[in-house]
């Protein structure tokens, strides 16, 4: 037994190695060039997404699948997961992250597409889509549906859940953070299973109601917080990004309390953890993307694509500049692990630094734990029908408070492989699918005035 958590560290690290990387990152940069770059888009993208497209068929708003996709997006992988970036590959691991942010759009905009395209609905109206339906509608695959399915619902469990609610406890136990003594982890396990128990019950809508307003306070808070430490750090900020641009390619320039590296850790852990936050590519936003009313394909890709920007080369952007420039404000800081790393980077900074970091890691911990519950729900509907999704929302519930109150360690990392095997059938969709985004790019999107026109496609209903 001594043995598994050692077993399933090194099967996460060798599914998260070069091969995964190479190839999440090779299909960013093929969907770039063969959509002609996307990603000139996102201002019309972001503009969409705050649009109701009223009439379209669909259960939630375009704004509200957008913040559905970013509560799961948007977790503690956002802020501890860029302090291990940092860690273990150095301050240019920002960069990498960043970059790999920027070409991620173009997969996300590709996910949203497939996701409408081959979305179905039940006798009851609802919709229903995601990699599984594009894998068996679009290449005639059911088997690597199926396994996506079942590789998405263990990755669910464990890292969009399990994993979430023990961070949330391990948080609130620490005393000083926000009781002096620190709360119990049983009671907040408790809390937190009953307010996830209070949304899930609802349904896709009654998440997306949440999300839509916990996410763009969640978002603007910790932005706003994260540029008043920068506003602090503002004397050393020129020197931050100057040693994030030339660490990227030369890190030996690092110096200061940073590890040493190379040019190649520097660029895995970056390139790793980017892919990790932004999820373009693992096949998971798609699922509710295709619950969105948006009247053609391309309009929800491009609403989609703007997950991808928020999360990454915003949110995962300016946590890099706060936690490099803190440390090079604060020179004793030279932890080598992620979390350790954040939180003395952040309680460096006098009122504000604490506060930001713990408010940050209880919404996005929270809007994760919803976000990935929906995802779990539709994988298991594809498999097994509705019959099984009530007894599923208890044992959400129930995974909720376990994960608050265990030691997750071999959980963590059996999540992070199921999360690495998940992608591969979503991967393979995207590549042998992308002449699909492509034809419905050109129609709707390159050819002038036509991204408002609906689509005459008839959205097959299932039993």
């Amino acid at each position: 037994m001594e043995g598994i958590p050692e077993f399933l560290k090194e099967m996460a690290d060798c599914l998260w190695a070069w091969p995964t990387i190479i190839l999440l990152l090779g299909t960013h940069i093929l969907l770039t060039i063969r959509l002609r770059f996307p990603q000139r888009y996102i201002f019309k993208a972001i503009s969409l997404s705050v649009k109701s497209d009223k009439g379209s068929h669909g259960d939630v708003s375009q704004f509200g699948a957008l913040a559905t996709s970013l509560a799961a997006t948007i977790g503690t992988g956002n802020i501890v997961g860029v302090g291990t970036a940092i860690a273990l590959g150095g301050p240019g691991a920002v960069l990498w992250c960043w970059i790999t942010g920027i070409l991620g759009i173009a997969t996300k905009y590709s996910e949203g597409l497939l996701a409408i395209k081959y979305r179905v609905k039940t006798s009851n109206g609802m919709m229903l889509g995601g990699p599984m339906y594009a894998l068996e509608r679009g290449l005639k695959s059911k088997w690597l549906a199926v396994l996506f399915c079942f590789f998405t619902i263990w990755a669910a469990t464990g890292i969009g859940c399990s994993v979430q609610s023990n961070a949330l406890s391990t948080l609130l136990a620490e005393p000083g953070t926000f009781t002096e003594g620190g709360i119990p982890t049983w009671i907040s396990g408790l809390v937190l299973a009953f307010l996830v128990a209070l949304v899930i019950i609802f349904g896709v809508k009654g998440i997306a109601n949440v999300c839509t307003i916990l996410v763009p306070f969640m978002a603007l808070f910790y932005v706003i917080g994260c540029l008043i430490i920068l506003g602090i750090n503002h004397e050393v900020l020129g020197q931050t990004i100057r040693l994030i641009c030339t660490s990227a390619f030369t890190p030996e320039a690092a110096g200061g309390g940073f590890v040493g590296t190379t040019i190649m850790m520097t660029a895995r852990f970056g390139i790793a953890r980017g892919l990790f936050s932004n999820e373009s590519g693992l096949g998971s936003a798609p699922i509710v993307a295709a619950a969105a009313q948006t009247r053609n394909p391309v309009r929800q890709a491009l609403v989609s694509s703007t997950a991808t920007f928020w999360d990454t080369v915003v949110v995962c952007a300016i946590t890099g500049l706060v936690l490099v420039s803190s440390i090079i404000a604060h020179p004793d800081i030279t932890y080598s692990d992620g979390g350790k790393l954040t939180s003395m980077a952040f309680s460096k900074i006098p009122m504000v630094g604490r506060i930001v970091l713990d408010v940050g890691l209880l919404t996005f911990a929270f809007s994760t734990i919803l976000g990935w519950s929906y995802y779990a729900e539709r994988a298991l509907e594809y498999l097994a029908g509705k019959k099984f999704i009530p007894i599923f929302r208890l044992l959400w519930v129930v995974c909720v408070y376990i994960g608050a109150v265990a030691n997750l360690t071999a959980i963590w990392y059996f999540a992070d492989s199921m999360n690495a095997l998940m992608a591969i059938p979503n991967l393979i969709a995207l590549i042998l699918l992308s002449g699909v985004a492509v034809k419905e790019t050109k129609k709707y999107l390159w050819t002038k005035g036509h991204l408002d026109d609906e689509d005459s496609d008839e959205i097959p209903t299932i039993k």
